[in-house]
């Protein structure tokens, strides 16, 4: 939880000669994200729109802040500068396990799923000149692996490793932010990139209406045995027609984005941000795309690794879920 500001100091010296309870007890939260471009940025700005809205009965103010991703979130959630955070369902397992990126840290103890939000496909895009229909086509030519920390880049760190290939098999290596990554695309900086995201997404639509830019299948046995050797992906399909020019279903793999926090986050604070998406769950899945057939029975258990938060066990049980 974020120090008070000067602001909510005073607010709590106006509290203590009779201000409002709520005023008095105001608390700050902040969530974070990805990229302004991508779902987790859209994901946090509509849960902390419904948090504020009923900030007069909790007291509780929400911000969302763009970050570097996945990895990034359960660091500083573990830092305790953040107190949420969206992170792949791979990334919060290692993180829970101690494994992959989290090996030299060691396990967080203390991180804790709140609940899932969308599936997350491993997202490809070529050129249309690239002469590319497969991933091992990007042999001998310049590719975004996406951002250190980003869940993209710790999804290509084992996917490039199962289909026998390394970043030195590139001709060229970008480490783009998913703001970046399209405009680089159609101006022809890079032939491809990789990115997990839920769909449909603006910087996948920006460079396949911009520049024609193709969706690649993401299969082989290879694929399939990565899918049965880790718990947290599923194989994933994008829907034909959802992009421009791209009439076929592409057939890849993918996760699932969870929200998570740390132990050390007050049950009533997490209480009162899951009661605010669900109390509101109608009015959530309208605010993006990605989220129109989310379910609350997958949303309480698909893709978390980490123990559920109390608070939002509470909230759970009360609505029989649990």
């Amino acid at each position: 939880m974020k120090k008070f500001t000067a602001l909510a100091a005073a607010l709590a010296l106006v509290g203590s000669l009779g201000a409002a309870p709520a005023q008095a007890q105001q608390k700050f939260v902040t969530i974070g994200t990805g990229g302004v471009t991508g779902v987790y940025y859209a994901a946090g700005g509509a849960i902390c729109r419904l948090m504020n809205k009923d900030r007069a009965q909790h007291g509780i103010r929400c911000s969302v802040e763009s970050t570097g991703g996945s990895v990034y979130n359960v660091n500083t959630i573990k830092g305790g500068e953040l107190d949420f955070g969206v992170a792949q369902s791979d990334v919060q397992y290692n993180a829970v396990k101690g494994t992959g990126q989290f090996k030299d840290a060691g396990a967080m103890a203390d991180l804790r799923a709140v609940f899932a939000i969308h599936p997350e496909p491993l997202t490809v895009l070529a050129r249309a000149d690239a002469g590319v229909s497969k991933m091992e086509d990007f042999k001998g030519k310049r590719f975004n692996v996406g951002n250190p920390g980003s869940g993209q880049r710790a999804t290509m760190d084992m996917l490039l490793p199962a289909l026998g290939m390394k970043t030195s098999d590139f001709s060229l290596v970008s480490e783009l932010k998913p703001d970046e990554h399209g405009a680089a695309l159609c101006d022809n900086k890079i032939d491809g990139f990789a990115y997990v995201v839920g769909h449909p997404a603006a910087n996948i639509q920006d460079p396949t209406t911009t520049c024609g830019a193709k969706l690649v299948n993401i299969t082989g046995p290879a694929v399939d045995k990565l899918v049965a050797d880790h718990p947290y992906f599923a194989e994933v399909e994008i829907p034909g027609g959802m992009y421009a020019g791209n009439p076929e279903a592409t057939k890849t793999f993918g996760v699932v984005a969870s929200f998570v926090s740390s132990s050390k986050v007050p049950a009533d604070t997490v209480y009162a941000l899951v009661k605010a998406v669900f109390d509101n769950f109608e009015d959530f899945k309208k605010l993006h795309p990605a989220f129109a057939n989310l379910k609350p029975e997958h949303m309480i258990k698909d893709g978390l690794s980490a123990p559920l938060h109390e608070g939002a066990v509470k909230y759970y049980k009360e609505k029989g879920w649990m």
